[in-house]
């Protein structure tokens, strides 16, 4: 090969050998030490006792309503998580309006503010001795200390997840299918279920599994909010932190590993969106006749 075709060889090819190989072990290294490990740490500790008491663990009526409620929490945080984010979205991108990058900062507003202080938030203003606390007593309605007031402080830190996948990704598509839709006598419900929804499918569901996963795993807020009720208000997050606090903790690692089971199995479904996102991809350039992608296009919002 000539020396001016060496110029051309993109940068990552020319670096040595032995770089590339120090690069790789550093990287494997470190996923070794501070992702693989504790998870097999995790399902060890689980399972140091045998099978029986495994079972036993998850299934004791404590453990069994803190899963319970999780996947109750999860279930009501996630369809109203998608309406909002799919209507927020659809503001900011195909509207021009007053107060739209105030509204973009309020989505963005859980990630910069820590969990445990919006749980301090919502007691200050739920609470018996907080701002609507004596309306609420009043009408015998409870939300601190209770289910309602744990899937409230869920809402709060999973809302942005959806709609900060699909606003990036609406902006880049733009609005010309819309407006071609309306040329053409389509209605708004017939513009959004033919035309919007399909372009955002993937980003939607990708969203909505960040969403689901953060709904399940979520501890700061909660603990604040829930009180820890044995039973009653304590999610698995919560239920592992008191197995661990009362020495429990062949138990605690076994509510622990149901936990990081939902994350893996979240995690292959993430993974399998990105590769049927990446194959779309590419027939719709091979049907263009363009150059496939070399990869599937990550969303920004989830960088």
């Amino acid at each position: 090969m000539s020396a001016g075709a060496n110029t051309h060889r993109p940068a990552h090819l020319t670096e040595p050998r032995w770089a590339r190989g120090l690069l790789i072990a550093v990287a494997l290294a470190f996923l070794g030490l501070f992702l693989i490990l504790p998870l097999v740490t995790v399902f060890a500790e689980a399972l140091r006792r045998g099978w029986q008491l495994y079972f036993e663990a998850i299934t004791e009526p404590d453990a069994w309503a803190a899963i319970r409620l999780t996947l109750l929490v999860a279930a009501i945080s996630l369809p109203l998580n998608l309406v909002f984010g799919v209507l927020a979205a659809w503001a900011i991108t195909r509207f021009q309006f007053r107060g739209k990058q105030f509204l973009i900062t309020l989505i963005d507003l859980p990630f910069s503010v820590s969990p445990v202080v919006a749980g301090l938030v919502f007691v200050l203003m739920f609470g018996s001795q907080g701002w609507f606390g004596p309306w609420l007593q009043a009408h015998d309605l409870k939300i601190i200390y209770a289910v309602s007031g744990v899937i409230l402080a869920t809402l709060f830190v999973t809302f942005p997840f959806v709609a900060r996948e699909l606003i990036p990704l609406m902006q880049a598509q733009g609005s010309e299918e819309e407006l071609a839709a309306l040329t053409l006598g389509a209605g708004g419900w017939q513009i959004f279920r033919r035309v919007t929804l399909p372009n955002v499918k993937w980003g939607l569901l990708y969203g909505a599994i960040l969403c689901n996963a953060r709904a399940m795993g979520e501890f700061g807020a909660v603990s604040v909010v829930s009180g820890k009720v044995r039973g009653l208000t304590n999610t698995m997050t919560l239920h592992v932190e008191i197995l661990y606090n009362e020495y429990m903790f062949s138990a605690a690692f076994a509510v622990a590993s149901l936990l990081a089971l939902l994350a893996l199995v979240t995690l292959a479904v993430k993974n399998l969106i990105e590769w049927r996102e990446g194959r779309a991809a590419r027939a719709a350039a091979a049907a263009a006749g363009q150059p496939a992608p070399a990869a599937p296009a990550l969303h920004p919002a989830s960088a």
